[in-house]
């Protein structure tokens, strides 16, 4: 971790209103663990979006523990959007069951602990997550992040020349990959699609 993190951490520790959530700081509890994760949202905007589920699995080692897989959905407080109910398939009488945000995140901070989170294009997922989670806490998510399609594109780069275009969508990437495709736009599919990612993207950096 860099000094620049490091830093960040700290501050973000000093400024945590909850005492009971000081095990989000603690990585070395759980050695070569990661936690692969995703939400569905009523919008893309981060503004104005609202979290309506979370998807998480945990990798340990070199296996995806789809045993110890963590999913909820969420009742959001607005409206949501008519076309990205035709995305992720959920409907808000889907949602009329779910629970508050506050208590999802809460259950979704303990799944998580202190274990970095794997993501792709996790800065949005992350921003939702800081979005509910600053009024709670005080602070914004402080775990490491994996970003997979930033690994992928370092790996793309190192066999191809500096100009070529590197194709960063997931269907392209887990076909490059060859591995299975889960059916997308459910958070924990995604979750899963994303762990299988950065599994295969590990492997593959072990054998150069």
């Amino acid at each position: 971790m860099g000094i620049f993190a490091k830093i960040q951490r700290h501050f973000a520790q000093k400024h945590l209103t909850d005492p009971h959530y000081q095990f989000l700081f603690d990585e070395h509890a759980y050695p070569n663990e990661y936690v692969s994760f995703d939400c569905e949202t009523t919008s893309l905007d981060v503004k104005e979006a609202e979290i309506i589920s979370i998807g998480a699995v945990k990798i340990r080692g070199n296996q995806i523990m789809t045993s110890e897989s963590f999913y909820v959905l969420v009742k959001p407080e607005g409206m949501m959007e008519a076309r990205n109910v035709t995305i992720h398939g959920l409907r808000p009488k889907d949602l009329s069951h779910g629970l508050p945000i506050e208590q999802a995140l809460q259950q979704f901070l303990a799944f998580v602990g202190g274990r970095p989170v794997v993501g792709y294009f996790l800065e949005y997922d992350v921003a939702m997550v800081n979005k509910f989670m600053k009024p709670m806490l005080g602070i914004h998510l402080p775990n490491r992040q994996i970003e997979v399609s930033a690994l992928y594109y370092q790996q793309e780069m190192r066999q191809k020349y500096y100009d070529m275009v590197v194709d960063l969508r997931m269907a392209s990437m887990i076909n490059k990959l060859k591995i299975p495709d889960l059916p997308r736009h459910d958070a924990l599919n995604d979750a899963i699609n994303v762990a299988m990612m950065f599994l295969a993207l590990q492997g593959q950096s072990q054998h150069k």
